[in-house]
């Protein structure tokens, strides 16, 4: 049986990108033979669930400084190679920082395949593989669907209030009863008229590749034009940007939610909420 280790930058891809990526996994191979996710204290609590019902043994990394996490799980993956010797590493990250350990792993006799999470994923990344897979995340965007109520039920007192009134009308007993069917008519109407006004639209909110970018450069988030060069070097000391990633490629695949202005280059966030 063909020995696989499956290793997650969980840091570095969303929770739906690791479920599908440890389902790909199991199709393709049928086992998992070590099952690991790299990641800060606060990730590892709140996806707890996640890698419980996955079998993924979570390894925090207390994070001293940035790429702490990606320098954990290298040191980690060459410790397991020599012990466990499997046939094939998977890696789970959109990072291209990872190129040195896919080469060394590949010298140990491993094949060394990539799974990364689409939008966040460069050329260079995918180059360096021997294979490599790109998943789009699902959970962006996703809303609830609206509630519908029925309509009241007519009382068993409203139907004989009705019925009396009906019958006072027709006897010619009440002078009072003309106004009054006036005033019901035009509120009637006056809400005919305010259900077919058109609603403004909700603001959607960012899907969760279009979070991490606002997280990471938060002067975007006011829907202003932001110098590219200063949101990509916001990109990368997050590590959401390998060092020689292209910021380009990675807003094409988000042309949704931001618009890249060229000469000279400025960002905005389009899903910005109207002043």
């Amino acid at each position: 049986m063909t020995r696989v280790m499956l290793l997650i930058d969980a840091d570095n891809v969303s929770a739906d990108v690791i479920e599908q990526a440890v389902q790909r996994t199991m199709d393709e191979y049928g086992a998992i033979h070590v099952r690991r996710a790299y990641c800060n204290a606060e990730m590892a609590v709140n996806r707890q669930a996640l890698f419980k019902r996955l079998s993924v043994r979570p390894m925090v990394n207390l994070s001293t400084g940035k790429n702490s996490t990606d320098i954990a799980l290298a040191v980690d993956a060459i410790d397991l190679v020599i012990d466990e010797r499997p046939d094939v590493v998977v890696l789970v990250s959109s990072d291209s920082d990872f190129a040195p350990l896919v080469i060394r792993l590949r010298e140990k006799g491993c094949r060394v395949c990539g799974i990364g999470q689409q939008g966040k994923t460069g050329e260079e990344t995918v180059g360096i593989y021997d294979t490599f897979m790109d998943l789009a995340h699902h959970g962006a965007g996703y809303a609830a669907p609206a509630v519908r109520t029925a309509p009241a039920k007519k009382t068993a007192s409203a139907k004989s209030a009705g019925a009396k009134t009906s019958r006072a009308k027709s006897a010619g007993t009440t002078t009072a009863a003309a106004p009054a069917a006036k005033k019901a008519a035009a509120k009637k109407t006056a809400r005919k008229t305010a259900a077919k006004a058109p609603t403004a639209p909700q603001p959607q909110p960012p899907s969760e590749a279009a979070e991490f970018i606002l997280q990471a450069a938060p002067a975007l988030r006011g829907g202003k034009d932001v110098p590219l060069n200063d949101v990509a070097k916001a990109l990368r000391t997050a590590g959401l940007l390998g060092k020689h990633g292209s910021s380009l490629k990675l807003f094409d695949k988000l042309t949704a939610e931001f618009a890249v202005m060229q000469h000279p280059d400025r960002i905005r966030w389009t899903g910005a909420p109207a002043p």
